[in-house]
């Protein structure tokens, strides 16, 4: 099984933020739909904040599906215990699981952090959280799809949701966009919901690379979705040719969308300009240490909440331009990349690219962002304020505390059944 190395010294901080007198322990039970050795934005948070919260004293368990079949139904990783429940159907995003809300009942623990709500593990998770008087928070963790019935029934999947997310003692967006977003779209007041931001930590070696100017080289990163936007950037580098004709590109994913992508590199005659495949999970350094040598990284995706791709360009100091719209719109609005029309044509796009790379190196050292320690503090604080019963620190991030109540069993059948 293959997970995310890091370097030595990429490890968490020894200790919490809180003050030795009012920190605690806690038992928290991350629920997630996938885990590594899966990739993707929950699986790199879940795992990055649940190993800095094992190692600083807290009894971690990571509740996950395995659509697979082949991995392991428990094991420990880095201090946290994975136990993995079958999800059907194998192929699909659906990822039922039913022996979820059986697990999250009888686990044993001061808090349920579920990340996500596009799969049908969030609803039976909050369920189980809500007939049993567990408290819990959810991350939303929002991203788009490809699919242009699944982003129709976004708006009803929220409303179906909502009297679940309503009970959440806390509701988590990874950016103020998010927030925003959700407290519109669930008709909930914007103080319900608490920001805490992924962090931004890729190793690329002990210095930034050096950008080759006479080959300069462009990276699209993200999975290989439509709605991920790649072959805008490829579009935009063919006109970018006219500028820049000794020019690569190199689209940075895996994904169900590959097979277009690699059509329209050959409709447009690009030949050798464009590479198109991931690098795997394990081999982040690899994956920084090629992005660090970019001359440009772009992001044109049609929806992001935080992507941590675009953060960590940021903090190797890499110019980036990226759709000014969804959460790319507050990197903008802070100088931290350069916003593109998202409806701009190839060759708009192509000029924007052309003057990022010609501007004067900015940025030879590196910018400091939030780094998943952080990320993992707030969240431990936020597990104290809504668990602690007392323990929690002055001053505790997000809004006060609800009287939880158990749900009643025709309540805990109706939300079983709005949630499938």
């Amino acid at each position: 099984m293959m997970l995310i190395e890091l370097p030595p010294d990429a490890g968490p901080a020894a200790a919490p933020t809180l003050s030795a007198a009012n920190w605690r322990a806690k038992k928290i039970l991350l629920v997630a739909h996938k885990f590594p050795p899966f990739m993707g934005g929950i699986e790199m948070h879940t795992y990055e904040v649940g190993r800095r919260m094992a190692a600083w004293g807290h009894a971690v368990t990571v509740l996950t599906g395995d659509p697979t079949g082949k991995l392991a139904k428990e094991e420990n990783v880095e201090g946290m215990r994975v136990l993995r429940v079958p999800v059907y159907p194998k192929s699909s995003d659906v990822f039922f699981a039913p022996s979820l809300y059986g697990a999250v009942a009888a686990a044993d623990c001061d808090v349920i952090h579920i990340q996500g709500f596009h799969t049908l593990v969030p609803p039976v998770a909050m369920t189980a959280g809500a007939r049993t008087g567990k408290p819990y928070v959810l991350t939303f963790h929002s991203g788009g799809h490809s699919s242009r019935a699944r982003n129709l029934v976004r708006g009803l999947q929220r409303a179906v949701l909502r009297p679940l997310l309503a009970r959440a003692d806390r509701l988590i967006a990874v950016s103020e966009f998010e927030a925003s977003h959700f407290a519109a779209g669930l008709r909930m007041p914007r103080e319900r919901f608490v920001v805490v931001p992924n962090g931004a930590e890729i190793e690329a070696g002990p210095s930034v690379g050096a950008v080759d100017q006479t080959k300069p080289l462009i990276i699209t990163v993200g999975r290989l979705e439509k709605y991920k936007g790649h072959h805008r950037a490829i579009a935009a580098f063919a006109k970018l040719l006219e500028i820049y004709p000794t020019a690569e590109l190199r689209v940075l994913g895996e994904g169900p969308f590959r097979p277009n992508l690699v059509q329209l590199v050959q409709e447009l005659g690009l030949g050798e300009r464009v590479t198109i495949g991931g690098i795997p999970p394990g081999e982040r350094g690899r994956m920084g240490a090629m992005m660090s040598r970019a001359a440009l990284v772009a992001f044109l995706s049609d929806y992001e909440a935080h992507p941590v791709a675009a953060l960590e360009a940021i903090s190797l100091g890499r110019p980036v331009i990226a759709s000014d719209s969804t959460g790319f719109q507050e990197m903008v609005a802070k100088g931290l990349v350069r916003g593109v029309d998202p409806h701009a044509p190839p060759s708009v796009i192509a000029r924007a690219m052309a003057d990022e790379i010609a501007r004067p190196a900015k940025a030879t050292t590196r910018v400091a962002l939030n780094s998943w320690d952080d990320c993992a503090r707030n969240l431990v604080e936020i597990y104290h304020n809504v668990a602690g019963r007392g323990d929690a620190p002055a001053g505790g991030v997000g809004r006060r505390l609800v009287n939880r109540v158990p749900l009643s069993d025709q309540q805990s059948d109706n939300a079983r059944a709005s949630a499938c």
